[in-house]
């Protein structure tokens, strides 16, 4: 008898010995369920503390753009910082001033932009809206001024129409009718850079500006534009083009009105620029630093929020490209 009371005994601390064990295996569990929730909240903070930047382009497919977010994505990245880039699919305004609208209204941390001018009114008003916010507003490409934007880093537009001047007075050779074409005539920068040719010409009487025409930054509007050009103004032996398309739609229509006494002076370096150098078909352009644009921009950003004081202008350097250096120059940027 006592034998089977001992058994029992056993038995029974062998099941609360099991039931202990069962519920300390799930207390364990429970624990780390507990756990996993809070090392997934621990990322989605850590995740919520990346500053997140829109830059709105002038034009969302347009190379010269691309490149800007390259440099602004790549230097993003390498912050830790998360880039939008977005922008209408052809030049509109309006549609940049709603892109605009929409990065404020959706708080972002930074915006990059065009400058726009006196084209919308309404932009330079948002531009205030969202600094008051604590949103920094940097300018690229062009400028806007008036506004209360953090600085602008681009171009020095003027100088780069100077510099266009100089670089034809070079090549001139004497006396020469000059037709020019301008990417969008409302474009601040576009102004700029036909006031500085004009400065730099101004003292050159051997060289006259016969005409200007707006391309809408489009090569099939660049070629007809130039065709109509050449046609009103016959005398024409240098043409001039400040958008980065203008040089292979001056190249089209030269080609197709067999003007072989023409001298094509660009701006930028797609690779139909660089091809037309190559092949002697345009003496040389003016290059931009897209990509550095867009890195600097970003690094601005970065020493604004460490609480460094920010130069209102940045402007990144210009360079001639031309049969000498089309080859190396554009690669080293």
């Amino acid at each position: 008898m006592s034998n089977r009371i001992w058994n029992v005994t056993i038995l029974l601390l062998f099941l609360l010995l099991s039931l202990l064990l069962l519920q300390f295996v799930s207390s364990s569990a429970s624990i780390r369920k507990l756990a996993q929730p809070s090392a997934d909240g621990a990322n989605m903070d850590a995740d919520a503390t990346r500053k997140h930047i829109v830059l709105i382009s002038q034009e969302r497919d347009n190379p010269f753009w691309q490149s800007i977010a390259e440099g602004a994505r790549t230097a993003a990245e390498a912050a830790g910082m998360e880039l939008e880039y977005t922008g209408p699919l052809r030049i509109n305004p309006e549609e940049q001033t709603k892109l605009l609208r929409k990065a404020i209204a959706a708080k972002a941390d930074a915006i990059l932009l065009q400058g726009l001018g006196s084209v919308d009114p309404a932009y330079q008003s948002l531009i205030d809206s969202a600094v008051s916010q604590h949103i920094p507003v940097i300018a690229i490409d062009t400028d806007e001024p008036g506004s209360a934007r953090l600085a602008y880093v681009g171009t020095d537009n003027y100088k780069a129409g100077q510099q266009m001047g100089e670089l034809i007075q070079t090549h001139a050779g004497g006396e020469a009718f000059i037709g020019v074409l301008i990417g969008d005539e409302q474009a601040a920068n576009q102004q700029l850079r036909l006031a500085g040719l004009r400065a730099a010409i101004q003292g050159a009487p051997a060289l006259r500006l016969a005409g200007v025409r707006s391309s809408n930054i489009s090569r099939l509007e660049a070629q007809r534009q130039t065709e109509e050009l050449l046609a009103s103004e016959p005398k024409i032996r240098i043409l001039v083009g400040f958008s980065a398309l203008d040089g292979a739609g001056m190249m089209d229509a030269v080609k197709r009105l067999g003007r072989e006494d023409i001298r094509i002076f660009a701006f930028d370096d797609l690779a139909e620029t660089k091809d037309g150098i190559r092949s002697g078909q345009i003496e040389a352009s003016i290059i931009q630093q897209p990509r550095q644009m867009g890195v600097q921009a970003v690094d601005l950003l970065l020493r604004h929020w460490q609480g460094e004081q920010i130069a209102a202008e940045q402007f990144t350097a210009t360079f001639v490209l031309d049969a000498l250096t089309v080859d190396s120059l554009a690669e080293e940027r």
